[in-house]
């Protein structure tokens, strides 16, 4: 890859993701993009990863999970590869009842809510057994 992008390799292990998140704020650093950016898309990243992790993998067996971060024009482009099961994370996000009590809140859906709000831009794409997840961050939103 060129010098505008970063590709990161992790495995199903949900202790990497700082390791991620470390090369996404350097790459952000040295080119000038703030940390408001880098903060929503680090933590777009953080869901995605430990939605796979944690839910994506019918065994406890080794899998790896690439992480391309490139600057785009006026965006960030991270495509997310993994092979855990089938699951598109690009449609309409859960409804989250903000003013519901902690006891009454149903378990689940606020990952993908906080993705869908902090991202531009959420596609998904099945090939070859494998699940491709691309979020897209506007650099026009100033810090």
């Amino acid at each position: 890859m060129d010098e505008d992008s970063v590709e990161i390799s992790i495995g199903n292990d949900v202790h990497e993701i700082a390791g991620v998140a470390a090369r996404i704020d350097e790459f952000c650093e040295a080119r000038g993009i703030g940390p408001q950016i880098s903060n929503a898309v680090n933590v777009s990243i953080d869901e995605v990863l430990t939605n796979t992790i944690d839910y994506g993998y019918d065994d406890d067996g080794p899998h790896r999970i690439g992480i391309a971060l490139r600057r785009q024009a006026d965006a960030l482009v991270v495509e997310i590869e993994d092979d855990s099961r089938e699951f598109d994370p690009s449609g309409p996000p859960p409804e989250v009842d903000f003013d519901a009590s902690l006891e009454e809140r149903t378990v689940g859906g606020l990952g993908l809510f906080l993705v869908h709000e902090l991202m531009d831009s959420v596609d998904y794409r099945r090939a070859d057994g494998r699940n491709f997840v691309t979020l897209t961050k506007s650099l026009a939103a100033a810090d």
